[in-house]
């Protein structure tokens, strides 16, 4: 596929990087050459210096048979006009753009080929906010990612000393569990993948990805640790377009309070949220913290723009009595580093918004992806078509399928019932087969695996 990514930022690189190593033709588009420069040293990509929107830059860039442009910029409206140009003047098929601001995501209307042709908009904000809730709703989880449409969660837990499972083989699950069917997708020890199988014996401290319907998700959790309470009183650091946003979607159902330093922003949220504490003032201030009850918080998430405050307040909060912290963190290399401390969970914000744009470039019928472990592994709901004869899934067992090592079928959903895999599921036409890949290099294989041959009509 013939990709051309406009913004060599966080987010563009990111992708590139993803896709590079899937045999894509990939150009970035950037005005800051060093950008380019770094891109080109790690990557086999071609790069194009100039303004993401001019017309001749485009055409530099191959826009005349690009299959695709995905803009990224940090301008939304070089977004939009670059979508405008490479439709209006190279008929390009799919156009992604990242729109940020709230005033024109209000109106859907104005994105159609008619007026302003964008195929898919990203929001990374608001991928950020669905992100966060669905943690704080599942306490104890490591990451919480929905498939069809919600009717099946994959969720990632450490297993801890007190985990009914902790020291027993995974077929002792069913046992354990009468009555609910789950299925671990994967087990990462020590930073190695494991394929789990039958008689894996489950460790403490192991990362644990398991999948289930999601009214169950709660009771398989309680098999791996501790069932933790309920959240109840959380408190957000940056009232910014993610901060407030959080803030506005947990009011309803969680006491929330909100810290911001700017005053005249702060006075804003206030009249903006109904249920919402707005506090005026240093997030990393721990007077302010201890007098706003910090040791009753039941989760603490730093999403300010800066890095390195949100990891101070964060750690801050932590150690004045916060059950958990998250902190909302743009480098790639404070990740890793951050998340083996204080702070229990590390936000990404290019790795989750990475999943809502790999569901468009993938091959075949593709509904969903995720990308997880800072992008090594990666979840997809693929759609089964065709049939016995023109695909190399419809209307085999799951022991009969050839998937590539390292991969594994969690669940199908068949016309919204959840049916957890197991080795003698049969995939029937129309299925939503949910697979987990170890190895993301892997990714092309799985796609060619759904793709209907030519003689399906």
């Amino acid at each position: 596929m013939k990709i051309i990514i406009l913004g060599a930022g966080q987010v563009g690189s990111s992708v590139a990087a993803n896709l590079a190593s899937e045999a894509n033709d990939i150009t970035v588009v950037d005005v800051d050459v060093n950008l380019l420069r770094d891109l080109q040293d790690r990557l086999d990509i071609r790069t194009v210096l100039g303004h993401a929107s001019h017309p001749d830059v485009l055409f530099r860039a191959g826009a005349e048979d690009a299959d695709m442009v995905l803009a990224v910029t940090n301008s939304d409206e070089t977004n939009m006009v670059a979508c405008q140009v490479a439709y209006s003047l190279f008929r390009t098929p799919t156009k992604i753009a990242r729109v940020r601001t709230f005033e024109y995501l209000s109106y859907p209307q104005l994105f159609s080929n008619e007026t302003i042709p964008i195929d898919v908009m990203i929001s990374p904000e608001q991928v950020i906010i669905d992100y966060v809730k669905r943690l704080i709703a599942h306490p104890g989880a490591l990451q919480v990612l929905d498939f069809a449409d919600g009717l099946v969660q994959l969720v990632a837990v450490k297993a801890y000393h007190d985990g009914p499972l902790v020291g027993q083989a995974l077929r002792c699950l069913p046992e354990h569990m009468p009555g609910v069917d789950t299925r671990v997708a994967a087990i990462f020890r020590r930073g190695q993948a494991i394929t789990p199988e039958g008689d894996t014996v489950i460790e403490v401290d192991d990362e644990v990805f398991f999948i289930a319907a999601k009214k169950d998700i709660r009771a398989v959790m309680g098999e791996l640790r501790r069932v933790d309470k309920p959240n109840k009183r959380i408190m957000v650091a940056g009232g910014g377009n993610v901060g407030m946003g959080l803030a506005k979607a947990l009011e309803g159902e969680y006491r929330v309070k909100l810290i911001d330093h700017n005053e005249n922003r702060s006075k804003r949220i206030s009249e903006e949220l109904d249920n919402t504490i707005v506090l005026w003032g240093d997030a990393a201030d721990e007077e302010l913290l201890l007098e706003e009850n910090i040791e009753a918080t039941d989760v603490f998430c730093a999403l300010t723009n800066d890095d390195e405050a949100n990891i101070l307040s964060a750690m801050l909060a932590k150690r004045l009595g916060a059950r958990k912290v998250m902190a909302l963190i743009n480098r790639a290399a404070y990740v890793d580093l951050v998340e083996s401390g204080d702070i229990d969970i590390a936000i990404s914000p290019h790795q989750a918004m990475i999943g809502s744009l790999l569901t468009h470039v993938r091959r075949g019928d593709v509904a969903a992806v995720h990308s997880l472990r800072r992008g090594a592994a990666e979840a997809i709901e693929a759609v089964a078509h065709g049939d016995s004869r023109s695909s190399k899934v419809v209307g085999r067992a799951i022991e009969d399928i050839r998937l590539p090592r390292g991969t594994t079928i969690g669940a199908v959903v068949r016309r919204n019932e959840v049916i957890v895999a197991h080795h003698d599921t049969v995939i029937e036409a129309d299925d939503h087969v949910i697979l987990f890949l170890v190895d993301k290099s892997r990714v092309s294989e799985v796609e060619r695996l759904f793709q209907v041959g030519v003689t399906f009509l």
